[in-house]
């Protein structure tokens, strides 16, 4: 429910020409009373549209769709939409955003894709545009940075929690997960593979590689190298007395060669060489 200061419409907008900020906030608002739309040709930014009161309908990709309260959609760029209000009121929250670095960061979060969000109502989105609106009363001429932090926490926000069609959202992977990881964290160096991780999760192979392909993006054992390669990089800081032989041992792999191998796939530099960045002069 958005802050009882907001009766009327609030709608604020930013001049976007030559900015060069990763993230920036063309407008942000509140509507008590939303308007009916339609652009055949979209909105030259990425869009989000929230209820926090009422019903709307909202059509894009040839789809219509039911926004009642607690819904939210994203739409990119000149995606072609419509929307209007089912009901007597329709009140709403909004952003419209681009930046420098927008479309990488959507990537990463794996958020850049026009689709609907369902079952948003007590998380903490619309807290996040009202302190957005409280944050440019404030320091109108001076917000734009912090409007360009409080967005990139909202994205944060929707990729931990958004469910897209009443699909589980991130946050529910990361609790099935969880327990699995704080294994891992306490046995990296121990001699485990897929089959031993599974057998502690007692759950199959197949469904723990999709568990965390869902959470993590990787497979389990990959996982498990990433938490061994955090760990060595620890011990290469904290103790550089300790050989790169012995180190390897320490997180579990087999032989310093391997260690090696592994160790510059995934940050590019050697083990040597990211011990002596912090330690040769």
């Amino acid at each position: 429910m958005i802050n009882r200061m907001y009766y009327k419409k609030v709608r604020y907008t930013y001049i976007t020409v030559d900015d060069a900020l990763p993230l920036f906030v063309e407008s942000v608002g509140y509507n008590p009373q939303e308007e009916d739309f339609s652009r055949p040709n979209g909105y030259p930014y990425y869009h989000w549209l929230q209820t926090v009161e009422g019903e709307g309908r909202f059509t894009f990709n040839g789809q219509e769709y039911r926004l009642p309260k607690g819904h939210g959609t994203l739409l990119k760029p000149y995606t072609p939409h419509s929307y209007w209000t089912s009901g007597k009121r329709w009140s709403t929250v909004y952003i419209t955003f681009g930046g420098a670095s927008v479309v990488s960061i959507l990537d990463a979060l794996k958020l850049n894709f026009s689709t609907l969000y369902t079952d948003m109502e007590s998380l903490p989105f619309v807290g996040i545009i009202e302190d957005m609106l409280q944050k440019i009363e404030a320091e109108t001429e001076f917000s734009k940075l912090d409007l360009s932090s409080s967005l990139y926490h909202f994205l944060v926000n929707l990729r931990k929690y958004g469910k897209v069609n009443n699909q589980p959202s991130l946050s529910h992977f990361y609790e099935k997960v969880r327990p699995i990881v704080e294994w891992l964290e306490t046995v990296y160096a121990e001699d485990i593979g897929l089959d031993d991780i599974a057998q502690y999760s007692n759950v199959s192979s197949q469904y723990l590689n999709r568990l965390f392909q869902d959470t993590f993006s990787v497979s389990p054992y990959s996982f498990l190298i990433q938490v061994r390669i955090r760990k060595a990089k620890e011990i290469l800081i904290q103790n550089p007395e300790i050989p790169l032989k012995n180190v390897a041992f320490l997180v579990g792999f087999n032989d310093s060669s391997n260690f090696v191998a592994t160790f510059k796939k995934k940050e590019g530099i050697t083990p040597k060489k990211y011990r002596d960045l912090y330690y040769k002069k």
